[in-house]
């Protein structure tokens, strides 16, 4: 299946998604949306930048690195793998892929749904969108 059929797919599943995306994280470049409203562009541009702040901006690194050297940790590997923020009306649900640790699947939903249910659905959704890349 398509990256747009896998971002579709989660649309649908996810428990009241308005909206899912992929990011490259190392480009900043949006790979795939898909929004049941129209945003401007400008948003969707920001949602895509501010996910690479997210993951590595220069306070996550230096965290990262800081848990790396108490740990003896020498390899690549990145210790934050989801980011949840939840906002006034909605839940954003960040997931950096598990092949590629540069790939970020964005999904958001109504507060209303269940944080676990989302969570379940999205992490389930993971691999096929990953295997669409």
């Amino acid at each position: 299946m398509s990256l747009d059929a896998q971002i579709a797919s989660m649309v649908k599943n996810v428990p009241e998604c308005v909206a899912a995306g992929v990011v490259d994280i190392q480009t900043g470049m949006l790979l795939g949306i898909k929004t049941i409203d129209s945003h401007p562009q400008e948003v969707i541009d920001l949602v895509a930048a501010a996910t690479g702040d997210l993951f590595q901006g220069p306070n996550v690194n230096a965290i990262e690195e800081m848990f790396k050297k108490l740990r003896g940790v020498t390899d690549t590997h990145h210790y934050f793998q989801e980011i949840i923020i939840l906002s006034d009306n909605l839940v954003h649900v960040f997931q950096r892929g598990k092949k590629n640790e540069d790939v970020v699947v964005i999904v958001i939903c109504r507060a209303s749904a269940s944080l676990g249910m989302i969570l379940s659905k999205a992490r389930t959704s993971l691999p096929l969108l990953e295997a669409a890349i």
